[in-house]
């Protein structure tokens, strides 16, 4: 028996291939409301879900700014526990009741010693460009005198400069050398 022998003669085929089998097929359709339910408590979830990802992108932009204040706060802590030995020495020369010049010497050499370390441990080094060509960016000419060098190389170094890493913490003062005329 084919579908075609159980349809009506006076319905087109059409019509009978797609009508609903009673009463069951009208339940499986979506109802609107059903449907209009369903959406809300998707935007629900979703309003939800914002909400909690907005307050942790706030949690995380508040402790990265706390990090940042606490880092900038407590940066020079390695460096000021490196200090203090250096300051520990200074104290120890000037309880002295009646220092020779020997042990003053001795203690001022060793201080700087200890004061030199604390500067390598930091990265801090120290500009003496005796000898070299002036770099305005590292060097602060003084002034320039006549000599028999190169022009533009520095022949004295009146205070040395010192870099943090590559940076520049204080320029070498220096003075610089011009050809004679």
């Amino acid at each position: 028996m084919h579908a075609s022998d159980t349809q009506d003669p006076n319905t087109p085929a059409e019509e009978n291939a797609a009508a609903p089998a009673g009463p069951a097929a009208t339940d499986t359709t979506p109802n609107l409301e059903e449907a209009i339910r369903q959406a809300e408590l998707k935007a629900e979830e979703h309003h939800d879900a914002w909400l909690r990802a907005k307050a942790e992108t706030e949690n995380v932009r508040r402790r990265a700014q706390e990090d940042i204040a606490k880092a900038s706060r407590y940066a020079i802590e390695k460096f000021a526990g490196e200090l203090l030995a250096v300051r520990d020495s200074l104290e120890a020369a000037l309880a002295i009741d009646t220092p020779s010049v020997e042990s003053l010497k001795e203690g001022s050499e060793l201080t700087l010693r200890q004061l030199s370390a604390a500067f390598e441990k930091s990265g801090l080094t120290t500009i003496d460009p005796v000898g070299e060509k002036f770099d305005p960016h590292r060097h602060q000419a003084i002034s320039m005198l006549e000599s028999e060098q190169e022009p533009n190389t520095v022949i004295t170094v009146l205070q040395k400069g010192y870099l943090i890493g590559e940076r520049v913490l204080r320029p070498a003062l220096v003075i610089v050398s011009r050809a004679k005329s």
